[in-house]
């Protein structure tokens, strides 16, 4: 069977003259003569490996120039935006002139846009503040509503004013707090730090009621109630180790009385100090100091209003002195805006 393809020529190609040869007559040939055959074997197993080896010589003989042109990926890859699926550089010369959808809306945004920018935040800003009080409250809700559906008939009969008492109190004293520790400030300010403030003034509510508890325990007992100062200089605390650092604050309750503060308008004045004489005592540090983080709110807002009209303004004229004014400009140089 071997033998015929040996005679057809089929062997004449191939390195090893006795691969296509009968397995038993090549099985005799190998008893006959091992050493020659052996030898055979490995020498053309050597030659293989030697041409292995320079064909990897060969290969990276021929990448070793294109990679000493081509520095580091990390040092030539062009910069893509976090928007880019492939943060490894491809299409980068596409996201050369992206822009973020905000940033094109804020420079696309007309005058008055801008302006009610501004305004809404304030606004959202004071709604967010009830949304806030509400959820540190969120305990004395349930209690009234369980006491409306489930509560004894005594306290349904009206409609739970114990507990509807405890949770409006709750719910007005966080919103003093938060305003106190300056929550109604619109910008720069990140959501760690509203975290922040929002438990910190759950924080200063609850030492209220505890301080509280302590003062009617004493009455009780007959000795000298403690000194209710929960809130006497309401601020945030330091940051801790990775903890963001806390904003200036309208919080620390100043020297001066606000019905004697001369900084603030006469008739201000005077209804702050009305709305500060029916509260308890417990509550008016906290009152005063939300008053005046609300000031000072309203005034960094007529601040940002201010310097938005004047840069309007000024654009106006730039583009007057330049030929380029508007129709929009002429009508409102008209009005005097």
């Amino acid at each position: 069977m071997g033998w015929f393809d040996g005679l057809f020529g089929g062997s004449s190609g191939s390195s090893d003259p006795l691969a296509k040869l009968d397995p038993k007559l090549r099985e005799f040939l190998e008893k006959e003569s091992p050493l020659k055959y052996q030898q055979k074997q490995e020498q053309q197993q050597q030659q293989q490996q030697q041409q292995q080896q320079q064909q990897q010589q060969h290969t990276q003989a021929q990448q070793s120039p294109t990679s000493a042109q081509q520095p580091t990926p990390t040092s030539t890859q062009p910069a893509v935006p976090s928007e880019s699926l492939y943060q490894d550089g491809r299409y980068a010369d596409l996201w050369k002139t992206y822009r973020p959808l905000a940033s094109v809306e804020a420079d696309t945004k007309s005058e008055h846009e801008r302006l009610m920018d501004v305004l809404d935040a304030y606004k959202d800003r004071r709604a967010q503040i009830g949304r806030t009080a509400l959820e540190n409250c969120a305990l004395e809700q349930i209690d009234w509503n369980e006491c409306i559906k489930t509560g004894p008939l005594t306290s349904r009969m009206t409609m739970c004013h114990e507990e509807m008492k405890k949770f409006e109190r709750c719910y007005n004293m966080q919103s003093r707090l938060l305003k106190a520790l300056g929550y109604l400030n619109t910008y720069n300010r990140s959501a760690e730090m509203d975290e922040r403030i929002q438990l910190h003034a759950d924080t200063l509510y609850h030492r209220m009621l505890q301080q509280e508890a302590e003062i009617e325990k004493a009455k009780a007992e007959g000795r000298p109630a403690p000194a209710l100062d929960f809130a006497t200089n309401i601020a945030l605390p330091k940051a801790g180790a990775g903890a963001p650092a806390a904003a200036p604050t309208p919080a620390a309750t100043p020297a001066v009385p606000i019905e004697k503060d001369l900084s603030i308008p006469e008739d201000l004045r005077k209804q702050f100090a009305d709305k500060l004489a029916k509260l308890p005592a417990a509550e008016r540090s906290a009152e005063e100091a939300a008053l005046r983080a609300e000031l000072a709110a309203h005034a960094e807002m007529s601040t940002r209003v201010t310097e938005l009209r004047a840069a309007q303004q000024a654009a106006r004229e730039q583009r007057k002195a330049g030929g380029k004014a508007t129709l929009k400009d002429r009508v409102s140089g008209l009005f005097g805006h």
